[in-house]
């Protein structure tokens, strides 16, 4: 690889490349051009195993952090915009439209992926056919993941188990330490049978062991029977999902590698996870453990040269097949979520003993629908939002260790300071179009803070209690990776409010510890308690802007219902907490809707008589200092809009 300022010649592609410097790695000091050159030496090993395979990128933009503050990372199918035309791809179709994955078949892709700060690499088990289609899996993995107070040697004694089993079943597995904190086992396979019929033999082989020798390990996917044993995960299986490549690098917090071993290897008392340098060292001392996996033939792949568009990429082959869906509709009920009412801190100290108070996260209510493999997600009003959070319902997504759920939650965008920001979610909120909604996952990512379960492997648990409910979902994501958690509940109701004043948060929600959940009602066995202010409004007209605004506009005109099904009432205008970009969507938003006359009377002459009124159909939120004596809001700012709200449901609040 030659490098000639920031352009770089790799086996004839020419690539630009930036920050070699940049370190990766702060605990390390590794830096991105160490990664470039890994994955250049590696090459040979490593992309026998990928060839062929959809290939999904892990990717951390501003390095991987440390063990005490990891970065930010996220997951990607599609390939990246901007990429070179000649990386050749595959489209598979979801739920959202056709993505082009890259197969990666040379060095040069490689560099790029390692210049997008694509760390980690996870693949199926499958490859394509000439078809175009996914083929029958020809290796199987098995997972092992230890638990509480459980190392790798224990990991080690468990492979020895599975090996025995496949051994006697004519394979011949080979261990590979994850980079992470267990082992994974791979066998090839002949290609005859399809992923559910192997997930089915590997989940029996898994339950056998379990049977065998409870005190060692456990093939149940609870996380909480897995204290002192080695969770022995089949699922890695299942046609949908995808595992760490071997030779891959991994975003821990030391660059760590999915490192191929021999099993005289896992003999060692002191084994341990392999980074980059000392996996090249066993590379060039010719060990590759891998190699008798590496398949035999590597299939043509059926996308096309890049001198096709992209419409003829996505065109069915002349054998007349069409992308695969792998992302079936789901089937489980669907809940209204359940509401708090307004309350103070003498009612919420009553409701429970001890109590049971949550922070207020200051994003969007989501429901969470975990089916086939993939989760969907709607707003309040039930609108489907899946699209637009990519990190939560992708392929490359965190996988739930269950057939079936229901979760409760809220999605939230953070400051860089770490403070829950409402404006930063809108830009988030509203979009639809796959190539904004990429981008502004780099630009503004959210996490999933998930507070209820209602439904797991086909049981209603809506008339569980609540800290019984609560149980079952730390047990469900106690591993998975950010962006999804289960906030912490504080058993104070005044430290809670304390602690979420001194974060500078809305305020917190105080429930009944015993409390069922009631789909679709406003209980009193759920309070909310706000530090500020704030009332959600319908936007009934606009002022036009002067000055710096006159191409915008100045403020909006709001209004709300007294009570439940009473007539808007005008409650006055919001004129700042706005950025050019929301004054621009808002005007975008609320052109369409003008109307000649006023939606509502009451409304003051001086703020009636340049109006330019909108039917009451959008709702948004300000904060605000205080009620005047005539009901309306004084010193009111902008928040956002409140697209999972009906105008019907906006109520003056108490």
């Amino acid at each position: 690889m030659v490098v000639d300022g920031r352009i770089v010649q790799v086996e004839g592609r020419r690539l630009r490349v930036t920050n070699l410097d940049k370190v990766v790695y702060p605990e390390t000091g590794t830096t991105k051009g160490e990664i470039f050159a890994y994955y250049s030496t590696i090459a040979p090993q490593l992309l026998p195993l990928l060839a062929g395979r959809p290939v999904t990128r892990k990717r951390w933009v501003e390095g991987v952090g440390t063990a005490d503050a990891p970065a930010d990372a996220f997951f990607t199918k599609q390939l990246e915009r901007g990429a070179p035309e000649w990386i050749p791809r595959q489209a598979i179709v979801h739920s959202d439209g056709p993505k082009d994955y890259p197969l990666v078949d040379e060095v040069p892709t490689l560099v790029w992926l390692a210049q997008v700060a694509a760390i980690e690499l996870h693949v199926p088990q499958w490859r394509f056919g000439s078809d175009g289609l996914p083929g029958r899996p020809d290796r199987l993995v098995l997972d092992l993941d230890p638990g509480p107070g459980v190392g790798l040697a224990q990991c080690a004694a468990v492979a020895r188990l599975a090996r025995g089993i496949l051994t006697g079943m004519g394979l011949d597995p080979v261990p590979v330490t994850s980079g992470s904190k267990g082992i994974h086992l791979y066998a090839s396979l002949p290609g005859e049978q399809t992923s559910a019929e192997i997930s089915m033999v590997v989940k029996e082989l898994a339950r056998v062991i379990e049977n065998e020798h409870p005190d060692l390990a456990t093939a149940t996917m609870s996380k909480a029977v897995r204290g002192g044993r080695v969770f022995l995960d089949w699922s890695q299986n299942n046609g949908k999902k995808t595992t760490i490549s071997p030779y891959s690098l991994r975003g821990r917090a030391r660059p760590w590698v999915a490192a191929p071993r021999t099993w005289d290897e896992l003999d060692d008392p002191d084994l341990a996870q392999l980074d980059l340098d000392e996996v090249l060292e066993r590379a060039a001392a010719g060990i590759d453990p891998m190699a008798a996996l590496h398949p035999s033939d590597a299939p043509a792949p059926s996308s096309p040269p890049a001198a096709q568009s992209k419409a003829e990429r996505h065109r069915p082959s002349s054998r007349g097949a069409s992308p695969v869906a792998l992302d079936p509709e789901a089937t489980l009920p669907t809940f209204e979520p359940m509401l708090a009412e307004h309350g103070t801190p003498a009612l919420a100290r009553r409701l429970s003993d001890p109590a049971w108070a949550e922070v207020k996260w200051d994003g969007i209510r989501a429901m969470g629908t975990w089916s086939n493999g993939r989760m969907r997600l709607h707003a309040r009003r039930g609108t489907d939002i899946t699209a637009r959070y990519p990190e939560l319902t992708s392929d490359g997504a965190p996988f739930l260790p269950a057939a079936d759920a229901v979760v409760d939650g809220e999605i939230v965008a953070f400051h860089h300071d770490g403070r829950p920001s409402f404006s930063r979610l809108q830009n988030r909120m509203h979009l639809t179009r796959a190539r904004e909604i990429e981008r502004e996952v780099v630009r503004t990512p959210i996490v999933y803070m998930l507070f209820d379960l209602l439904r797991l492997d086909g049981h209603d648990l809506t008339d569980l209690p609540l800290h019984q409910r609560r149980t079952l979902l730390d047990d469900l994501i106690a591993d998975l990776d950010a962006p999804v958690q289960v906030p912490p509940v504080f058993d104070d109701v005044d430290d809670a409010l304390a602690a979420s004043d001194d974060f500078g948060l809305e305020g917190v929600v105080v429930k009944d510890r015993d409390s069922r959940y009631r789909p679709g009602t406003r209980s009193p066995s759920w309070l909310k308690l706000k530090h500020t202010r704030m009332q959600e409004t319908v936007i009934v007209g606009i002022r036009p802007g002067k000055g710096d605004r006159e191409r915008t506009l100045g403020s909006l005109l709001l209004a709300v219902h007294d009570s439940p099904g009473s007539p808007l009432r005008y409650v006055g205008r919001v004129g700042t907490g706005f950025t050019e970009r929301i004054l621009r969507d808002l005007l975008d938003l609320l052109e369409p809707l003008r109307t000649k006359t006023a939606p509502l009377d009451g409304v003051p002459a001086p703020d009636a008589s340049d109006a330019l009124w909108v039917r009451p159909e959008v709702v948004g939120e300000v904060e605000f200092a205080n009620w005047t004596p005539d009901g309306v809001l004084r010193h009111a700012r902008w928040r956002g809009l409140r697209p999972d709200k009906s105008p019907d449901e906006v109520v003056r609040e108490s």
